[in-house]
This record gives structure tokens, sequence and C-alpha cells, in this order.
């Protein structure tokens, strides 16, 4: 029995300390184990990686696509270096299991997306390298999943904007931060960039005192803007971008049931932002569920019925609601944008008024009135009307006196 065990760890041993074919492996006894994978003929990734490899690298290969669950065994890995291949696409669950993984490189591929949902399976990266990839966007999602990230490379891509969520999620202001301010290292030269506030901020933000991010290089091209290509950003005069600032006339507006409401909200901002009106939430502390069930699905956007911008950087707008029902009832938001950013502000509407509708009281019809009444009047008698009663006696009267003993009898 003894000798069976010792057999079967010495099985395992081997098989966790195998190394995979056209690769190099250190041997993994006083320090953590390393697969280098660089062989210019490999096709595919290596399936019998050691499970205990802390840092594997696979560069200069023909490996084209990273598929489901390519590193699930290797759960110890920290470093996942796939530079300088031929790859095109990475499954969003690719990642899976890397629990412990710090540092993700994909420069030098092929990639015109990225999975950023795939971050989720790496709680604990810190470097993500994308850089001389062909990433032409990033999705505004994106920011979701960067918080623990603290190096980004996008450098030498093919981007031209930056999403305004990126600047609200991943650099938060410093008053909303908990804590001492993180500082990120962020890679964006070599980009074909459109010059507009947004990129601009992140050039301002990283050269204010103490800012959260940390630019690679500052040298930052505008190829795509009007006017301004050929052009570095920080001679295009961009500097005077300002987030939006929204104002309602009200906060909290009360009104009855069955009125005409207008709702209004002022903003301010450069370049001057558009206005949104939002419905976010109904009102549920009224006795009107039933109604408020049968409403519509919430939110929905609704129509400004005027807007209008009277000088450069401001914009006001104002909707209007006739005849108000218990659905009108809720939080309103007015929502402005431009490319510095976004700011909105609620407005709460409250309906007062009754549940259900009285009767209406019926027309009063004339009484007829009783004989009894001291109004009566006995109709005028005629010739013409007499009663059923006088016509039959009439007509036993004129009954020969025979007949009408005979009639009594019978």
């Amino acid at each position: 029995m003894f000798l069976l065990v010792l057999l079967h760890i010495m099985q395992s041993s081997v098989l966790t300390r195998s190394c995979p074919a056209l690769c190099v492996c250190s041997s993994g006894m006083t320090e953590p184990r390393f697969v280098q994978c660089s062989d210019p003929g490999m096709s595919a990734l290596p399936v019998n990686v050691p499970a205990d490899t802390v840092k594997l690298r696979l560069e200069k290969t023909l490996i084209s696509r990273v598929p489901r669950a390519a590193f699930y065994n290797l759960s110890e890995l920290r470093f996942l270096w796939l530079t300088y291949n031929s790859i095109t696409s990475v499954h969003p669950s690719s990642f899976v299991n890397l629990k412990a993984l710090r540092e993700l490189r994909l420069d030098g591929n092929l990639l015109a997306a990225f999975p950023w949902e795939g971050l989720r399976d790496m709680p604990r990266l810190q470097t993500l390298g994308l850089n001389n990839n062909r990433l032409s966007s990033i999705p505004a999602h994106a920011a979701l999943f960067l918080p623990n990230i603290t190096y980004l490379d996008l450098s030498s891509n093919k981007l031209t904007i930056l999403p305004a969520e990126l600047l609200d999620l991943w650099f938060p202001l410093p008053e909303l931060q908990e804590g001492p301010v993180q500082r990120k290292i962020l890679g964006l030269h070599d980009n074909p960039w459109l010059c507009d506030c947004q990129i601009s901020m992140v050039t301002s933000l990283s050269m204010s005192l103490g800012s959260p991010v940390v630019l690679m290089d500052q040298l930052l091209m505008c190829s795509r803007s009007v006017g301004l290509s050929g052009l570095l950003l920080t001679q295009a005069e961009l500097s005077h971008c300002m987030r939006p600032s929204v104002q309602p006339a009200a906060t909290r507006v009360i009104s009855p049931l069955g009125s005409n409401v207008i709702l209004r909200c002022d903003a301010s901002g450069y370049p001057t932002p558009t206005l949104t009106w939002i419905k976010t939430s109904a009102y549920t502390d009224c006795c009107q569920q039933d109604l408020l069930q049968n409403s519509e699905q919430l939110p929905r956007i609704l129509e400004s019925f005027m807007q209008e911008s009277p000088r450069v950087g401001v914009r006001w707008s104002i909707i209007s609601l006739n005849g108000l029902s218990y659905k009108d009832a809720g939080e309103y938001r007015c929502q402005a944008r431009n490319m510095a950013g976004i700011s909105e502000a609620p407005i709460k509407l409250k309906v007062m008024g009754i549940t259900r509708l009285s009767r209406v009281p019926k027309k009063k019809t004339q009484k007829t009135l009783s004989k009894s009444s001291p109004k009566y009047r006995k109709p005028p008698r005629t010739p013409a009307t007499k009663s059923l009663k006088e016509k039959e006696s009439q007509k036993t009267t004129n009954v020969p006196p025979l007949f009408q003993n005979n009639a009594q009898e019978v």
C-alpha cells in the first residue's frame, strides 16, 4: 500500500514538473517556476504547462487566438506575457481561474477588440499592456472593470476618442475617493487622436500637482481634428473645456391631480452641453399602486418640448406635463452632457388628489303629488271622460228587471 501511494506521488510530481515541447522551463526547486515558449513554429497554446507555474511567456509565435479557459489549471500564475504573436481574438472567458494574476501583456498583436469584461476573472490584476495593436475604440463599459488597474498601456493603436466614463469611474474626484489617492500610469501616445475636451482634460489632469494619473508621454498629436491636424495637444488651446453644471428651477414639485406642470432646468459648460430628461422612478408613498403597476416601464426617456441655447456655454430645457395623473408622479432627472463629462440633477414630482371621483348627483325630477297633499287639485270632470265603473253601471241600469234578478241568482 505504501509503495502504491509513493508511486502515485512520484507520477504526480513528474506530471507537475514536466515541461511543454518547444518551451524552456526553470527548475522551480528554489525559485518560482518560469516557462517560456518562443518557437516561431508554435501555432497553439501549450496544454501541459506545469500547474505550479508562476510566470508564463509566449512570445514571437504563430498563435492567433486565445480560447475559453485557456489557463484554467494555472491558478498560481502571476505573470502572463502573450507578446508579439499573431493573436486576433481573445475569448471573454480566456482568463477564468487566474485569481492570482498581477500582470497581463498582449503587446504587439493584431487585436482590434479586447474583452474588457474578462478582467473580472483577474481581481488582482494591476498591469495591462495592450500597446501596438489595432484597437480603434474603448467602450464606455470598459471603465467598470478598471478600478484595480494601475498601469494601462494603450499606445500605438488606432484610438481617436476616450469615453467620458473613463474619467468619471477610473479617475474619480479626490473628494469621492476613499483613502489616499492611487496614482495610475496611462499610455496614450502614438494614436490618431481627435483632440477634444475629453482627451484635453486627461492631459490637464496629469499636469496638476498630486494628480492620480501619470501619462507615459504627454506629447499627444492631433491627427483627426479639423484645423488642428499635426498640432500637439498642448498647442490646441483646449484648456477652457468645462464639465456641465445643472441647476433645476425646483427640486421638489407638488401639484394637484389633473393640473398642468412645467419642469425646467438650466445647464452651463463648454462645449455647450446637450440636455436629456429621464424619468428614473415612480412615486410609491401613495395609494395608487394599481395605477403604477399598469404604467409604462421605467426608466423612459421623455422628449423635451422646448430647448434653447441663448449663448455659447448655456442651455435650458423645459418639459410640459398636461393633465397630471398618478402615473406622472416620480423622479425626473435633467442630464447634461458634453465632451468634458456628464452631470445631472433630480426633480421629484408628487401628485395630490382624491383616489376616486365621487358620484355625480342625479338631476332632480318632478315628484308625483299625492291626493292628500294640499297642492293636489282634482282634474275637472268632462262629459267625455267617464270612468269605466260608470259605464258598467249604466249598462247594468239598461238591463230589464227580469234579467237583473236572474243575474243575481246565478
